[in-house]
């Protein structure tokens, strides 16, 4: 009979990690380990299933045909891995979490990862403030969450955890156009907002033309104007209602990446740790389908 060779779930935690980043130096990041120490755990892998997972570039990690098909199946095995640890070892989690999250990713990404959590630990309660990014870090500072999902620019190195990224689109009605000579104008949240702050200095960058036609701090208010032909928005890619377009770059100059990152405190209890654990895995699932849809 041939040796049984058993997959190490730590390894598959590592790979599925690797790709949803496809970079090695942002996984070890992400878990909190040296890149050697992460690229050694693949090659462990890469022997125990006996073929190449991944190819390797300098700047780049992309899956080979066999990694692929691994990545569904290491998903699967590493969500059943957590469910029975949650049933047997957390039973009875309780107590309450106090985060802080800007709107529209609130609105779009959380509400669904949210439910399955409560789904799983009824008695943990959730505690959700919406507001703009710099105000959720002046309350976190202050202690009023135990952690908060926040925008940040990509370049820009701060504490954290990396959750998720897409890029940022002008958007605006079907039919709507943009005359390059004349004034832009946008609709943004109040300040401190980090979408108004890029879409100006990316307007200024431009040498572009433009007014603040409406601020409102809500997204419901800021589609509506946009809906109703007051200006243009700056949005996530994956946010742009279908009602509305996003413009392309003939008509308004490209925006950077968007990111969001996790912060939490240091003094975070178990449900905020579990918690916290369920948002980063449900995040890193996401971004991996959006990648093999594309």
């Amino acid at each position: 009979m041939p040796l049984t060779r058993n997959l190490d779930i730590d390894l598959l935690r590592t790979f599925a990690v690797i790709a949803a980043e496809r970079n090695i130096s942002r996984a070890a990041e992400r878990l909190l380990r040296n890149q050697s120490t992460v690229s050694l755990q693949l090659k462990r892998l890469e022997e125990v299933i006996g073929c190449q997972l991944c190819e390797r570039s300098s700047r780049t990690v992309r899956l080979t045909h066999d990694g692929d098909i691994l990545l569904n199946y290491a998903h699967r095995m590493l969500a059943l891995n957590d469910e029975i640890m949650d049933r047997i070892n957390e039973p009875q989690l309780a107590g309450r979490v106090r985060i802080g999250a800007p709107e529209d990713f609130a609105t779009t990404h959380l509400p669904s990862i949210l439910g399955e959590f409560v789904q799983a630990h009824p008695l943990v309660a959730l505690e959700v403030t919406c507001d703009l990014t710099l105000n959720l870090m002046d309350m976190f500072r202050n202690e009023a969450f135990d952690f908060v999902l926040v925008k940040r620019e990509p370049t820009v190195k701060l504490s954290g955890v990396r959750v998720w990224r897409e890029p940022l689109v002008w958007v605006a009605p079907e039919g709507y156009t943009v005359n390059r000579k004349e004034c832009v104008p946008l609709v943004v949240s109040p300040e401190p907002c980090v979408y108004r702050k890029r879409a100006t200095s990316t307007l200024k960058q431009a040498k572009r033309d433009f007014r603040i036609a409406y601020t409102c701090g809500s997204l419901a208010g800021t589609l509506a104007a946009v809906k109703a032909g007051l200006g243009v928005s700056v949005l996530p890619k994956d946010m742009v209602p279908a009602d509305l377009k996003a413009l392309s770059g003939r008509d308004l100059p490209d925006l950077r990446d968007t990111e969001i990152a996790l912060i939490a405190a240091s003094h975070l209890n178990q449900p905020g740790k579990r918690l916290c654990e369920h948002i980063v895995a449900s995040l890193e699932k996401s971004a991996t389908r959006r990648i093999e849809i594309k």
